[in-house]
Order: structure tokens, then sequence, then C-alpha cells
């Protein structure tokens, strides 16, 4: 596969970015992503197409509206250049144009999930839902309708369940306090997307990135306590909310591009080895 091809490939995967980026800031704004021109959320500016150009703009303008001067958010570039990474990712894997274009579309859904839980701590009903949408149509296409029942075919179709119980169960004994119900919404399209073994991989990697990261950031924080003491005020600790959304997602593109089992001890990187 040539340079120029995955280049293209990376080229279209930004402009898919950029315009994830709308989906991101508009979603339940009461704007759809698809009518009016992009705007600085400052100013209320216009912005012109060569504004839009993803991450060249962003780099151009030094990070700031050309008119009001207002520092942009990273978000802009990363998730343009992440989408632009994963589509190479999925393009590489060789799959025929219907399975490229399916795991584009899941893998976009995703990022779009992490971005927003990210921002606003809260995983939305809809985009829980195209997402598992996403999963269970590409499960009932791939089999036939004689077989869904079958083994192995019928632990593919609980894995849903019974990857949303286990969130669902901590969400009401907490009352919500220990997580939220959304991760069990979204755990439901990870066992459809992924299967059981799978999607319970993902979780479980989810829990010990979830954890590694918090406690590398609270022990940050001590660090720059003692150092800059009179400066810096510690924000995180064991009852702060953290939204795991972003941890369940890197663990699915994780699990999915790597093949990691952790139930049986295997790897399968990018379906090559």
């Amino acid at each position: 596969m040539d340079f120029l091809t995955l280049a293209i490939v990376f080229v279209v995967g930004t402009i898919i970015g950029s315009f994830l980026n709308v989906v991101i800031y508009r979603y339940n704004s009461g704007t759809s992503p698809f009518e009016g021109r992009s705007l600085c959320f400052s100013c209320g500016k216009s912005l012109h197409w060569y504004e839009l150009i993803p991450i060249l703009s962003f780099l151009m303008q030094n990070g700031r509206c050309r008119e009001c001067g207002v520092r942009l958010s990273w978000q802009y570039p990363a998730v343009e250049i992440i989408t632009g990474i994963v589509f190479v990712a999925v393009f590489a894997q060789g799959l025929p144009p219907v399975e490229t274009i399916y795991l584009c579309a899941v893998f976009s859904t995703l990022l779009v999930i992490g971005v927003y839980d990210l921002r606003h701590k809260i995983i939305p009903d809809g985009l829980s839902a195209l997402f598992a949408i996403l999963a269970l149509v590409w499960f009932f296409g791939n089999v036939e309708f004689a077989n869904v029942f079958s083994y192995p075919y019928v632990w593919t179709l609980i894995a849903g369940p019974m990857i949303f119980l286990p969130f669902w169960a901590l969400w009401f004994v907490s009352g919500g306090r220990w997580i939220g119900l959304g991760d069990g919404k979204l755990g439901l399209g990870i066992g459809w997307f992924l299967g059981a073994t799978l999607g319970g991989s993902a979780v479980l990697l989810a829990f010990w990135i979830g954890a590694a990261w918090a406690l590398a950031a609270m022990a940050l924080q001590k660090i720059l306590a003692k150092v800059v003491s009179h400066r810096f005020q510690e924000t995180l600790s064991m009852k702060s909310e953290i939204p795991f959304g972003p941890f369940l997602i890197v663990s699915v593109f994780v699990i999915y591009f790597t093949g990691a089992n952790f139930f049986d001890g295997s790897i399968n990187l990018f379906g090559f080895l």
C-alpha cells in the first residue's frame, strides 16, 4: 500500500474530523451541524474557507481567531489528527469498501461520544443509540437469521446486555454516584461491536487506564502543590467526577486494532500477527 494513498486517506480523515468537531459543539445546542456557516464562538465572526482547512488553519493562525484573537481549543486539531490516523489504520487493514466505510462510521461516532463526554461529563442517549444500532445492523447483516441464536453468534447477541448489567448495578446501588448510566448504555454497543470476550477486555482495560490516569494525575498534583504551593490548587481527588466514557472508547480502539483478549492472553495486531 503506497504512501500517497495513505496520505489521501489521512487528509479525508482530517476533513471528516473537522465535521466531527462541528457535531461535538452543536449537538444538543439546538443548531444542526448541517446548517449555517461555522462561527467564532467568541466574536461570532463567520469563518472563511481558508480558516477551515483541517490542522493547517489552526497552525497558520497560531491557534487564535483572526478577528478577535481569542485562543482556540486544541480540540480542533486533535480530533482532526486522531480521525485521520484512525481512518488510515482502518484502511490499512485492506478490508472490503463497505466494511471500511462502516468501521470509519463507527469510530467517528465513538470519537464524538468520547470528546463530548470529556467536555460535558455526559454521554447523550442519541449517540449511544446510534453506536448500538450500527453495531447491531452489522451483526444482523453478516449473520443469517436462522443462525442468530446458535453458537457462537448468540454470545455476541447477549454480549451487549452482559456488559450493560454490571454498569447498571453500580449505577443503581450508588444512586449514580459511582458511575453514570450513560457508560452502561455505551457498553451495549461495545458488546455488540466487539463481542463478549473482546468487549469484556475493553471494559477491563478501561478501568485499568482510568485508575492509572487518576493515580498519576493526583500524584502530579501533589508534586506541583509542593513545588509551587502558593500558586497551585489541587482540584482532583478520590471524590472528583471523572468521565469514564473516554477511557471506554480508547479501550475499544486498542482492543479492536490489537485483538487483545485478556481472557485467553491472545493478541492479533491489526489482524497481521
